[in-house]
């Protein structure tokens, strides 16, 4: 390891990786970004996070923190001085730590069946993932961001699922500007109005053919 305060170990397209990024550009702090190959990880991944020997794996002071909500709550405990993330109501805070869990136990692994099936199977995840947009489009309702007029946790975890948009559009044959405009609109003005946003988010054709690529791979295309 070098001498950096912190490393992040991640991989470019990672939704999860995409956050810890993000909330870092929040706090404008300054770390040492390494991409990880997946299919040979680093010793230093598999030492730092060796239960789960998954990225992203921040790196503070030679001490690893696992798993992106841990990472984001962490980063916005330590660095506190700024861009808060996490409301300070304790209800608030309660109920965005609900939406972030829904984001990942519900809607990420839906997404990801829109991609690795086909069939009936497709058209029900599919169907079964724009229900769960719709819901988070109603928890956003007329608010400029999920935590009102601040950019914060909820928003932080979530925007990460733009930069996939296109390649859920491309396989699941939808559109997520004309099924959700509310939360096609927030996404945008994230892009627009945060620069942790748009210098993170990765290109979206460039995760299309990443995911063309996993589908060819893992046989879902002929």
């Amino acid at each position: 390891m070098t001498g950096q305060e912190v490393i992040l170990l991640d991989f470019w397209p990672s939704l999860y990786g995409q956050r810890a990024r993000i909330a870092l550009a929040e706090k404008g702090v300054p770390y040492e970004y390494r991409d990880e190959n997946l299919r040979n990880k680093s010793q230093l991944l598999l030492d730092m996070n060796p239960v789960n020997k998954k990225i992203p794996v921040l790196i503070h002071k030679g001490k690893p923190i696992c798993e992106s909500r841990i990472i984001v709550e962490y980063i916005d405990e330590v660095w506190n001085d700024k861009a808060p993330l996490l409301p300070s109501d304790p209800y608030a805070r309660a109920t965005a730590r609900f939406w972030v869990d829904f984001i990942d136990n519900k809607l990420y692994p839906t997404g990801r069946k829109v991609y690795t099936t086909k069939g009936e199977e497709q058209e029900a995840s599919r169907k079964e993932f724009i229900d769960f947009l719709k819901l988070l489009e109603g928890e956003l309702g007329d608010k400029p961001y999920f935590g009102g007029d601040s950019f914060g946790y909820v928003d932080v975890s979530f925007i990460p699922f733009y930069s996939w948009s296109q390649a859920y559009e491309t396989y699941g044959n939808f559109s997520f500007e004309q099924e959700c405009p509310k939360l096609f609109a927030w996404a945008k003005r994230c892009i627009q109005n945060k620069e942790s946003v748009s210098k993170t988010l990765p290109e979206l054709p460039k995760v299309v053919d990443f995911v063309k690529y996993l589908r060819q791979r893992f046989g879902f295309d002929d």
